[in-house]
């Protein structure tokens, strides 16, 4: 039986707007092959917008990461759009996809910085895949400054905080100024406290920098930084609301900057 080929997507103009950092349209995503292939994406149209903190929430096993992945350029695009910062990813191969992710900021629950090596040495890697190397210890330090470290640039991981890890990894993604950042989990492993000053540092800097932040979590304590809030379950696109819309529906309490509700 012959089967049509699945049309390559067109670059869509308005992806050129300076407001829109990403768009997706029509992504599908699959796992797997032959009689084992199970799709985990369905559908997704999204646009984020520039200077926005977008917070992605939903179960465990719903695609989240995936699709954070996805538009990190961690992964081949299969069916559909997406456009990350002007650039359609659909059909790249590795080594384009590593000059997509040069322009994107990543934070992960595990900080992963290199125990051997300074917060500011840390930091100064993300400068060299720049080529920013007369600068990228002035630039480290800045950026570690203004994430509140001033005082532990010289200090190595075992010798900093699980919260004063995590900023390093937030200076890290951030040095290089990029338009778009993303986050899974940053405030998984913190306490009340910790968790609350990264998110704040992060919606500081998003508005400063004009930058795009996609920030999937399961942290109920951190929805009131977001402009939006969307809701993936089971590989759907169930809902795309603002912060006290999703608590409404969810029968969250209200949203303040002292709600953390586990």
């Amino acid at each position: 039986m012959n089967t049509l080929p699945v049309p390559t997507p067109q670059p869509n103009p308005s992806i050129q707007s300076n407001d829109v950092s990403v768009q997706v349209r029509g992504l599908n995503y699959f796992f797997g092959k032959g009689d084992l292939r199970k799709q985990a994406l369905y559908d997704i149209n999204l646009d984020l917008h520039r200077g926005q903190i977008v917070i992605m929430t939903g179960p465990s096993g719903s695609g989240k990461t995936t699709l954070l992945t996805l538009i990190g350029a961690l992964r081949s695009v299969e069916q559909g759009s997406l456009q990350v910062l002007g650039r359609e990813l659909h059909g790249l191969g590795q080594r384009q996809r590593v000059e997509v992710r040069r322009n994107i900021g990543f934070i992960f629950q595990a900080h992963n910085l290199f125990a051997s090596l300074t917060a500011a040495q840390n930091v100064e890697m993300a400068v060299e895949l720049t080529g920013g190397l007369r600068q990228k210890r002035q630039r480290a330090v800045e950026m570690l400054t203004r994430v509140g470290l001033a005082d532990r640039v010289d200090y190595k991981p075992a010798n900093l905080s699980g919260g004063q890890k995590q900023r390093v990894a937030i200076a890290r993604a951030l040095v290089n100024h990029p338009q778009l950042i993303l986050a899974d989990e940053p405030t998984a492993a913190l306490d009340r406290k910790s968790g609350r000053d990264v998110v704040t540092i992060m919606q500081q800097l998003a508005k400063e920098e004009n930058c795009t932040i996609l920030m999937v979590t399961h942290d109920n304590r951190i929805l009131d930084v977001a402009d939006r809030i969307i809701n993936l379950v089971d590989g759907h696109l169930e809902s795309d609301e603002s912060p006290q819309q999703f608590a409404d529906a969810h029968a969250i309490k209200a949203l303040d900057g002292s709600m953390f509700v586990m």
